[in-house]
């Protein structure tokens, strides 16, 4: 059975000065092909950037990308699935 695609898109925040932003960068690479879209945002005021991500990929393939992100120390992910 093929696997259905979905466009999700993947809110990140990740606190300032932390060294898990380079692992970060390491997964978001491994999943370059799904992802169509990344934006960072500094906000100088506050103890935390963020990054946002629209994804076109399998629910699997989501749900393997949160999982290791939310494995940082200092990060954390949130994913929405749009209906389609």
């Amino acid at each position: 059975m093929e696997k259905e695609i979905k466009i999700t898109s993947a809110l990140i925040t990740v606190e300032k000065g932390h060294q898990s932003i380079q692992e970060l960068n390491l997964i978001l690479a491994d999943f370059s092909t799904e992802i169509i879209g990344r934006q960072g945002i500094s906000l100088p005021d506050k103890n935390f950037n963020i990054i946002s991500l629209i994804m076109e990929s399998d629910i699997d393939t989501v749900n393997n990308l949160a999982g290791r992100i939310g494995k940082l120390t200092g990060v954390n992910i949130k994913i929405i699935i749009a209906k389609n």
